[in-house]
């Protein structure tokens, strides 16, 4: 870590502009006063003021947090032009398969698992679950808001710094400390069917060479459906211009005859809602009313900080967290079909057939939609010492960190047991026909209690030293070096009656590892003639795992002249393969596929045959070896005149052997034809048929990708214009993706192919935030403009995104502008009122990837939730 000590006659952030400037609402905050020192991210090794970073930095500092309006980081990084496709949140995660509740960043769009996340400059423990089966990644909702003293975000490779992860940067969360009196916060704001409500308060106080920070957060929001919002409640976009992706386990059912040679819709089936697939007629469902564009969610957290000198050299310090997180997941009522073995004799008292029928696709919709409580828990504790010894800084510190979540679903939330209610059936208590709703006590019979466990645990072991080596002519060459060992666990256990294929139809994911890690590092900092600096750093870390690796890094600024800096960076890196996808077990997933073997076996045109939801079945591979990584910067920093800040930076991030899971169509393509495939599994074909049912394919993961990821980055800051009596600072930030290149199997999985996602679905080239802030005596106004760039709406080609040189429509942009008023005139008292997407615009239509973009808008790009109000008090005293 690097520690500038900053006069605050000088802006702290029109230093940090200097390696690269601010957030987007980072507005310059600093006042004259007393020596403070900060850390920021990016080096190990203390420098003063004077010295600027050779890597491109961004710092949102506390002041401007508020200013934002932002109630979590969540909202700070979906606006942050340097984040990217994967990038998620709450939003839209409601699936078996991921981390419900739980919200991370990715940066440059390279997937949160290539963006490391530290607390105060330390690794902290991973979600308890993955993020789509095995993407492990920081919860970055498990830090409060209001512990955040700022955020440091490193936009470049820094693995010879961090170690694994650091691929396309690093995000520092460094949290209040030294604080002296007492402040307490509550904010409100609504959006159409949607609120939430905070309420935090920090206490602090000092003693002889001491300080004892006390931080308190809680945070609740409610739940927002997707019938709350014009559009987005129908897995049939198709009025819309988009696809009709209704189930196939339908409510009615669909039911298969003795000596059939096609499935039957039940006769009760609307006309409307009867499809024609590769085995025959089936009775669609709509499930999208059912889905949670923002789940309910409650968090609360409490922080301790404390450091005492213990003589003139030695230090104490300590950090304790502990927070307690509530949320909520809703997928539609448990979907069924022919692999559950479900059937109705002919003396059922309901049965309209007559004769004995197997359940080809059924659908619960009477028990109620699956439904997840989900509470978790995160603790950590760090305790070390720092001090000096000849002019060399020394720190060692040890540090829990753990999370724990439990997944929850009751008798009430609709969890079906095939087996209860195959006992049901034969019974004739329960009626799968007609869509009818069966007796509560009937419900009660066939639905039982679920638990997923998940646990994440981190120790760690930290030293380190840094000062100076000697002097020359040029200045002084400083080192820093320092040694760790950490010990890293994951477990992600689903419940036993998944495991016993009595619960159908649920995505359940099974994982287990563990691992330890020794590392050392060294980093030099060489003055040379001419005014440039030279930064050397290297990395070893040895994984009990998958083996060793080394990364180097080098930097170089040059201080041209007072008004220009250029500056470049160069490292390698890497990012160990997760714990989840070491340790995985048989994990499930549902995808959309055609069917077209199926189809054309049975004698069904491919332009007839309906796509639907399939099973992919995950497994480890224990060969997987570690991603490798090259990133490079250049860039320059310019005053053409004073108050004007000016940095351009351009970046190229390439990363190989990347862990994909290996393509289901292309699994499909190999497999699918032969109906004795153990990796495509069907059912037995019906008569005069040579292909049954597809039920699941079989996947696992590989070191195949490849990713070559570039882009410009220009940052235009103008501070102090007196404007009507007041300050106004301005600010613009902006991102362009010039190429982001994946290699990745073909639809067939019998060759690579490269692909061009730049402007294409979920990559918009063009990101940007323009910021103003005005201030005139005790009133304050700040506005934010945020744009989203527009991109192409690649359809879903038999389960695969078409990221080919076929065009298709637009993903329009969107841009919503934020703002906020302040009021500072009562004494020890804040006052802001503010809305963001003040013209309550709506996301663009887009017609989705068919996987979790099906709803008519990409959630990972444009939030839904409309225009959001809200008023925030803060009292000191």
């Amino acid at each position: 870590m690097e520690k500038f000590t900053l006069r605050r006659n000088v802006l702290a952030s029109a230093i940090l502009a200097a390696a690269a400037s601010t957030t987007p609402q980072a507005l310059f905050a600093a006042e004259e006063g007393a020596i403070e020192e900060v850390t920021v991210v990016g080096s190990r090794i203390s420098r003063n003021s004077e010295f600027e970073n050779a890597t491109p930095i961004q710092v949102m500092d506390r002041e401007s947090i508020e200013k934002s309006g932002y109630t979590n980081l969540q909202q700070l990084f979906e606006k942050n032009p340097a984040a990217g496709n994967g990038t998620f949140s709450t939003r839209g995660n409601n699936q078996d398969s991921t981390a419900n509740g739980a919200a991370a960043v990715s940066l440059r769009g390279m997937g949160a698992d290539a963006t490391l996340v530290l607390v105060n400059g330390r690794r902290v423990a991973i979600s308890a679950f993955a993020e789509g089966i095995t993407t492990n990644f920081v919860d970055i909702n498990s830090v409060p808001l209001a512990a955040v003293e700022r955020v440091e975000v490193l936009k470049d490779g820094a693995s010879a710094i961090y170690g694994s992860d650091a691929v396309a940067g690093v995000v520092n969360l460094v949290l209040r400390k030294d604080f002296e009196g007492t402040e307490v916060s509550m904010d409100y704001g609504s959006a159409d069917g949607y609120d939430e409500q905070s309420f935090s308060a920090v206490w602090g106080i000092n003693g002889e060479n001491s300080n004892f920070t006390v931080i308190f957060d809680h945070h609740k929001n409610s739940r927002l459906a997707s019938t709350e919002r014009s559009g987005l409640g129908t897995a049939n976009q198709s009025g819309n211009g988009g696809l009709d992706l209704r189930s196939g386990r339908g409510y009615p059912g669909s039911f298969i005859l003795p000596g059939a040679t096609k499935t039957i819709e039940d006769p009760n089936c609307p006309e409307d809602r009867i499809k024609v697939t590769d085995n025959g007629n089936v009775c669609v469902y709509d499930y999208g009313p059912w889905t949670l564009l923002t789940p309910e969610a409650e968090r609360t957290g409490l922080i301790m900080l404390g450091h005492k000198q213990l003589n003139e050299d030695i230090e104490f310090f300590s950090e304790i967290a502990v927070q307690h997180n509530t949320s909520v997941a809703q997928g539609a009522p448990t979907p069924l079909d022919a692999d559950a073995g479900l059937y109705v004799l002919a003396d059922h008292p309901n049965n309209p057939f007559g004769e004995d029928v197997d359940i080809a696709f059924y659908r619960t919709v009477d028990a109620g939609a699956r439904q997840w409580d989900i509470e978790t828990d995160n603790l950590r504790g760090v305790f070390g010492l720092r001090g000096s010894i000849a002019d060399w800084d020394w720190e060692t510190s040890i540090q829990r960190s753990r999370s724990e979540s439990e997944q929850t679903g009751n008798k009430s939330q609709g969890w079906v047991r095939t087996d209860l209610l195959q006992e049901q059936i034969n019974a004739g208590n329960y009626n799968p026909f007609g869509g009818v709703q069966n007796p509560d006590s009937v419900i009660d019979a066939i639905t039982t209690n679920l638990v997923r466990q998940g646990k994440s645990d981190l120790t760690s072991y930290n030293f380190s030293i840094n000062g100076d080596l000697f002097d020359t002519s040029n200045g002084t060459i400083a080192m820093a070096a320092g040694l760790e060992y950490r010990e890293e666990k994951a477990s992600d256990i689903p419940d036993d009656q998944f495991q016993r294929g009595l619960i159908f139809g649920t995505e359940s994911v099974s994982a287990s590892a563990s691992r330890d890690i020794s590392s050392a590092y060294v980093e030099v900092a060489i003055p040379l003639p001419a005014k440039f600096d030279l930064t050397l750093a290297a990395r070893y870390d040895d994984y009990s795992d998958f083996g060793s690796t080394t990364n180097p890094m080098a930097k170089l600024l040059w201080t041209a002249t007072e008004q220009l800096s250029l500056r470049a960076s160069w490292g390698t890196g890497f990012r160990a393969p997760s714990l989840a996808q070491i340790g995985l077990g048989d994990s499930q997933e549902s995808k959309f596929l055609t069917d077209y073997y199926g189809c054309e076996a049975n004698g069904i045109d491919i332009k007839d045959c309906t796509k639907l939801d399939y099973t992919i079945i995950y497994s480890q591979n224990p060969d997987l070896e570690a991603e490798e990584s090259e990133s490079f910067n250049i860039g320059a920093v310019y005053e053409p005149i004073e108050n004007l800040r000016l940095s351009l930076d351009y970046w190229n991030i390439t990363q190989e052997g990347k862990i994909d899971d290996i393509p289901y169509t292309g699994i499909y393509s190999l497999h699918c034809n032969d109906q004795d495939s153990t990796v495509c599994r069907r059912n037995e074909p019906l008569a005069g048929q040579s292909l049954g049912q597809l039920q699941s394919l079989l996947s696992s993961y590989t070191n195949i990708g490849e990713q070559d990821v570039s882009g410009v980055d220009l940052s235009a800051v103008y501070s102090g214009l007196e404007l009507a009596g007041g300050e106004l600072n301005l600010r613009l930030d902006y991102s362009y993706l010039t190429e982001f290149e994946r290699v990745e199997l073909n639809l067939n999985g019998d060759a690579l192919m490269t692909h061009d996602l730049a402007g294409k679905y979920e990559y918009p080239q063009h990101r940007w935030n323009a910021t103003a802030d005005w201030n005139f005596d005790t009133f304050g106004i700040s506005a934010l403009l945020s744009y989203i760039g527009e991109f192409e709406d690649t359809p879903n080609i038999y389960g695969n995104l078409d990221y080919g040189d076929n065009a298709y429509r637009t993903v329009d942009s969107f841009l919503t502008l934020g703002i906020q008023a302040r009021y500072t005139g009562f004494e020890n008292m804040v006052l802001s009122l503010g809305a963001d997407n003040v013209f309550d615009e709506e996301p663009p239509f887009a017609i989705g990837n068919q996987d979790g973009d099906l709803y008519g808008y990409v959630q990972s790009q444009h939030d839904p939730r409309g225009r959001f109000i809200y008023g925030k008090m803060t009292y000191s005293f």
